[in-house]
């Protein structure tokens, strides 16, 4: 099972989440992934991607995470022991999104909310300074006009890394990436 988690301010509609969701449903994988859709509070989001670990073998699970679903990955895979897939990771999104205070609104759903200090607590207690490298696949563009790349490089040192010249955020380059990611997760088909 491929868990995907999107990124902030976004949905299971990102274009992403779709591109994969799409690629597996055409190799009849489709029944191996989901994209839930993360509340804007983290202890939400946690607790609704826990739910969805809950339903599937532990062995299984390989989450995939974008952004601040990267953010989220990390912290799950280190909890329950699972293997994750980021793509450009956010690192510390309690010192990166306090830019960011205020009125937001979701790209996606169009729903508004207001992100507070409290978002950032939350953030920072799911915050963790090391990560045990072999469970995680890094996958990163050196363009990424949001977030420092190199942060996720130094954080998930020893990880198996790629690193993409150029790009952005979007991690342009992510279509080629994705057999790659199914091999990772266990999940390639001849």
């Amino acid at each position: 099972m491929l868990i995907y988690l999107h990124g902030f301010n976004s949905s299971p509609g990102s274009h992403k989440a779709q591109v994969l969701k799409r690629y597996m449903e055409e190799r009849d994988l489709g029944d191996q992934y989901c994209c839930p859709a993360l509340p804007h509070e983290p202890k939400r989001a946690i607790a609704v991607v826990e739910a969805e670990i809950a339903k599937h073998p532990r062995d299984a699970i390989t989450l995939i995470g974008s952004s601040l679903g990267g953010f989220y990955s990390t912290y799950l895979a280190e909890r329950h022991d699972l293997r994750a897939i980021l793509i450009n990771p956010a690192v510390c999104p309690h010192e990166d999104l306090r830019a960011y205070l205020g009125v937001q609104r979701n790209l996606h759903t169009g729903r508004q909310y207001e992100l507070t200090e409290e978002h950032l607590r939350q953030w920072e207690k799911l915050y963790l300074p090391t990560v045990r490298p072999q469970r995680y696949l890094l996958l990163v563009e050196t363009g990424d006009e949001v977030l420092d790349y190199r942060a996720a490089v130094e954080k998930y040192e020893g990880a198996r890394q790629i690193v993409i010249e150029g790009g952005d955020h979007s991690l342009a380059s992510f279509p080629e990436h994705i057999p790659l990611i199914l091999d990772f997760a266990g999940l390639a088909r001849a």
